[in-house]
Order: C-alpha cells, then sequence, then structure tokens
C-alpha cells in the first residue's frame, strides 16, 4: 500500500515539475529572443559574426537569469504581451496625449487654475505586477503622480481638481490594469 502511495506522489511531483519546466522553458527562450533582437537592433551590422555573437550572448545572459532564477512572471510576464500591446498600450498612449493637452491648456490658461490634490484610494489589483504597471501608469499621465503604491492604498499627487476625481478608486485605468492583470 506504501509503495502505491508513493508512486502516486512521484507521479505528482513528476507532473509538477513539467508543469512548471514548460512555462520557464517558454519564458527563457522569450528572454532569449529578446535578447538577441535588441542586441542587433543596437549593432545595426548583420554580419553572420556579430550575429553569432549576439546569439551566444544572448544565451549566457539567459542561461545567467535562469541560475539566478530572474524569470518568471513577474520579471518576463510573456502573457501580458498580445494583450497589453493591442489593447492597453494603445489606450494608456491616447490617455497621455489627452492628459499632456489638458495640463498644457491648465498651464497656457491665464488665470492658472491649478487646484493640486492629494488623493488616497484603494486599488483593484492583486498581484505586485499589476499595482506596478496601475503606479507607473499613473505617473506617465501628465498630470498626476503616484507617491507612495502599496497593496492596500496608493497616494497620488493631482495637479487639478479634475484629475484627482478621475482617480477614485473603480476608474478606468483600475479597471483595465485588472483586466490586464487577471487575463480577461
Amino acid at each position: 500500500m506504501s509503495s502505491v502511495v508513493s508512486e502516486q506522489k512521484s507521479g505528482e511531483r513528476q507532473r509538477a515539475a513539467i508543469s512548471t519546466a514548460a512555462p520557464t522553458a517558454l519564458r527563457a527562450l522569450s528572454v532569449w529572443a529578446t535578447l538577441l533582437v535588441f542586441w542587433l537592433l543596437l549593432s545595426g551590422m548583420y554580419t553572420p559574426f556579430l550575429i553569432a555573437a549576439g546569439a551566444g550572448c544572448a544565451i549566457a545572459v539567459t542561461a545567467i537569469a535562469l541560475r539566478m532564477r530572474l524569470i518568471d512572471r513577474e520579471g518576463h510576464p510573456i502573457d501580458l504581451g498580445v494583450r497589453a500591446f493591442f489593447w492597453y498600450w494603445p489606450w494608456l498612449l491616447k490617455e497621455i496625449v489627452k492628459s499632456a493637452c489638458q495640463v498644457a491648456g491648465v498651464i497656457l490658461h491665464p488665470k492658472l487654475p491649478i487646484a493640486p490634490r492629494v488623493v488616497r484610494f484603494e486599488p483593484s489589483q492583486r498581484s505586485a505586477l499589476g499595482l506596478v504597471i496601475h503606479a507607473n501608469s499613473i505617473t506617465l499621465t501628465p498630470g498626476t503622480i503616484c507617491i507612495e503604491a502599496t497593496p492596500g492604498e496608493f497616494v497620488v499627487h493631482a495637479l487639478t481638481a479634475e484629475g484627482a476625481a478621475s482617480l477614485v478608486a473603480g476608474n478606468e485605468m483600475d479597471q483595465r490594469v485588472s483586466r490586464l492583470e487577471g487575463g480577461e
């Protein structure tokens, strides 16, 4: 009886090792390809020697990153790639341009109608990656700066009352980052 239990546990461990090895291998391949493309873009010269040197350096850096256990979901979130590239980043770029125009309008207005505020709200993100994406998105948007980001609370400085009002929990950015983080 005990040999059957130990065989079951051994089989479970093997399945767990295979299920974690596949994503790690895919992430490692993605890191290697990203490093190689970066090398080639910076090189600007495409001789066989330089391409081989770039591939070798990318392999070495990937091997070191694997040994240091840096290639994980937070370090290299490949699962966010397509959704982020086609869905989140274009929306964020539009928000950055829209906010930049609003801030320029406030600055160029003769009465300079600024009303700086510090706003506190609870973000809906569950992971550190989601919190970082949300906090950086707030800071990238002109007129707002994320001063402090913790799992239970964001502290944000806004240049105008309208900017502060747009940061309440459940706003569009918060919802979009939560969807990006959750994979919906």
